[in-house]
């Protein structure tokens, strides 16, 4: 097998749409994780399907692949970060986030996306897990039905300090819903790092089965801060080697959404590091 790298635009937001693609193209990446947001293919602004075939082409053009992410900050609610979520405790907010996921879901069709990102959102004080639990499973049906329909994977990203925030928080949701067709897991390989209790290598193998889409960055252990490569304590060619063991066929995709202001250098550095790294990891 071979690993394709890809970087995400929410560490290009200083930059139009138009010119990261040619970016991350001229640069030699295999793909992109697309972030719908106000600067990139903003899924609440008219026009939505003419733009997002407009995008389809220029990715065609480019030979890039692409999966689409939903973690923009303030897409829905311009005042709450990352609100409303799919833990709401307004059925309105929830059903928002819903709705987006849906149009997420629809926007991978037409652009041949492999898999739509998502997470589950922290939950408020004062609710009780089975509430939140039960939120969860009602909001995220639509989109899980959409998916379906689409053959497009919603892959559910453990994100520190959310209701799904640890990969056997993915498992319990996975149980909950009877293991639908549709569900899949985006592992956030610095989260591993830092806080699941096996290694980071150790993660991916477990993962593998629901494996639908990958981030990737440098991290330390307790610290939810995405860093760039060679600024943690992550050990990344026998992560490398177990993640292309597994024959994932998705994009390993570079996530740094702090690092916009330096977006293009921190591109380029990043996939050196990256094949660097793979190549070592093979030659072991």
């Amino acid at each position: 097998m071979s690993l394709r790298f890809g970087y995400g635009t929410n560490g290009l937001t200083d930059l139009r749409l138009d010119d990261a693609l040619a970016l991350l193209a001229d640069l030699g990446y295999d793909g992109v994780g697309l972030t719908l947001d106000h600067m990139h293919l903003d899924p609440m602004a008219p026009g939505l399907a003419d733009r997002t075939r407009r995008v389809a082409r220029t990715l065609e053009r480019l030979g890039l692949a692409v999966t689409v992410e939903t973690g923009a900050r303030y897409v829905l609610d311009p005042r709450r970060k990352h609100g409303p979520s799919l833990l709401d405790p307004d059925p309105a907010g929830r059903a928002a986030r819903g709705e987006l996921l849906v149009t997420a879901v629809e926007v991978a069709a037409d652009l041949g996306a492999y898999a739509v990102h998502c997470f589950s959102g922290v939950t408020q004080d004062g609710t009780d897990p089975d509430t939140a639990w039960k939120r969860l499973e009602e909001a995220i049906a639509p989109a899980l039905e959409a998916a379906r329909a689409a053959g497009v994977p919603l892959a559910v990203e453990p994100e520190p300090g959310h209701l799904v925030g640890r990969l056997a928080d993915f498992h319990t949701l996975r149980h909950r819903l009877g293991d639908p067709d549709g569900l899949g897991l985006t592992l956030d390989l610095g989260h591993c790092q830092c806080l699941e209790p096996a290694s980071p290598a150790d993660c991916v193998r477990e993962a593998a089965p629901w494996l639908r889409h990958v981030q990737i960055e440098d991290m330390r252990r307790g610290v939810h801060e995405h860093l760039p490569f060679g600024e943690g304590e992550m050990d990344f060619p026998p992560l490398l080697d177990a993640l292309d063991a597994t024959g994932y066929q998705g994009l390993t995709v570079v996530e740094l959404p702090r690092h916009s202001h330096a977006g293009p250098e921190l591109a380029r550095t990043s996939l050196d590091f990256l094949r660097a790294a793979r190549a070592k990891g093979v030659r072991a």
